[in-house]
């Protein structure tokens, strides 16, 4: 994995690197970096999808709690969610971003950032 030459922006630890296409594997490196250093769940709702405040019904079962049940503890792990997607989307630039604009969650956005720079699994199992 190389650096670009020259890295002279993003270096901060108050903001994350700016997406460089060329570079995608550094800025991959360093994105991830930034979330964990910023707040480890970040990255595991990066990885693993949003948390989504729950309740049990009748039946026991646990479902997504209606946003009219959220208490304090709910909006702020929605916001965790939000967080996560700022911090990716604030590194891209306009051709990114309308590859990524309709993602409803920061997983996804980094799964269609990988696949878009590193291919499916699938593809990538096939050039080993």
């Amino acid at each position: 994995m190389s650096a670009p030459p020259g890295t002279n922006e993003g270096q901060s630890t108050t903001r994350s690197s700016l997406f460089n296409e060329k570079y995608y594997s550094w800025w991959k490196s360093r994105i991830e970096d930034f979330l964990t250093a910023e707040d480890y769940e970040l990255w595991t709702i990066v990885n693993q999808g949003p948390l989504t405040p729950t309740k049990k019904n009748v039946q026991n079962e646990t479902i997504p709690k209606d946003p009219s049940e959220f208490v304090a503890a709910d909006f702020r792990m929605m916001e965790k969610n939000a967080n996560a997607k700022k911090i990716l989307i604030c590194g891209l630039g306009p051709d990114e971003y309308n590859g990524i604009f309709a993602c409803s969650n920061a997983k996804e956005i980094w799964d269609a950032l990988q696949t878009a720079h590193e291919g499916t699994n699938q593809v990538k199992r096939s050039m080993i």
